[in-house]
């Protein structure tokens, strides 16, 4: 029978780094910031992933103690969905959420003044009461902004943790780095060579030096000083 808050591990998405065969059941993480796939709970995460934790027992216990922020605020629902670049905090370490080269899910190590911010992208713009408007972010966030023309989709904010404060526009445009999430080059950094808008329903596309992929796969990233997708496994 279905359960509201599990999944059975054989159609967990693969782009969470669990084995398949070990047991029957995943904690299944509630809706919020990210989708299925990219996103995995926050049990999973400190119990299977990073391994400091025997039990969902234990997994509360720590969690009430408020020593495990995400995005810089204390969390203690055990099935809070933890995805692409936010940042985990537990005690004194520190953990953002990026891709590896085959598209799994990783969480690597960072140091603390990098945990004071994130990258989001842009996914579009609303006009909100009182004719301003707000600027949509891949995990969920709406942020208000003087200037909406400056924004367009795909570009990229990079943010202050908690604060939600505006530190960076990161441009989409010709010369930008970018961090692919999606396609063969998942995981991987490239600088845009061109971008490639079709005139149908065809998706756009984004040149770099070696390949091309569609826009959905890309994520601009500017400056932004992330972990080495590099795991041995």
């Amino acid at each position: 029978m279905a359960s509201p808050n599990h999944l059975k591990r054989l159609v967990m998405p693969r782009s969470w780094p669990l084995p398949r065969k070990t047991s029957v059941w995943v904690s299944k993480p509630k809706p919020g910031a990210h989708s299925l796939e990219r996103g995995m709970p926050l049990n999973m995460i400190i119990r299977d992933v990073l391994g400091l934790a025997n039990t969902n027992r234990e997994v509360r216990a720590i969690l009430n103690q408020g020593l495990v922020k995400v995005d810089g605020r204390v969390c203690r629902e055990t099935r809070r969905s933890v995805g692409l670049m936010d940042v985990l905090t537990l005690g004194e370490d520190n953990y953002r959420c990026i891709l590896d080269h085959k598209g799994r899910l990783r969480y690597r190590p960072i140091p603390a003044s990098d945990a004071a911010w994130k990258v989001c992208r842009v996914e579009g713009k609303t006009t909100v009461k009182g004719g301003k408007t707000q600027v949509n972010l891949h995990d969920g966030r709406n942020i208000l902004v003087d200037d909406a023309s400056q924004y367009a989709t795909h570009d990229a904010v990079r943010i202050s943790l908690p604060e939600q404060e505006v530190l960076e526009h990161i441009v989409f445009a010709e010369g930008t780095r970018c961090f692919l999430i999606g396609g063969v080059h998942v995981g991987s950094f490239a600088d845009v060579k061109e971008y490639i808008v079709k005139r149908s329903s065809m998706p756009n596309e984004v040149q770099f030096d070696d390949f091309g992929t569609t826009v959905g796969n890309v994520f601009a990233v500017g400056s932004a000083d992330l972990p080495t997708t590099e795991v041995a496994a």
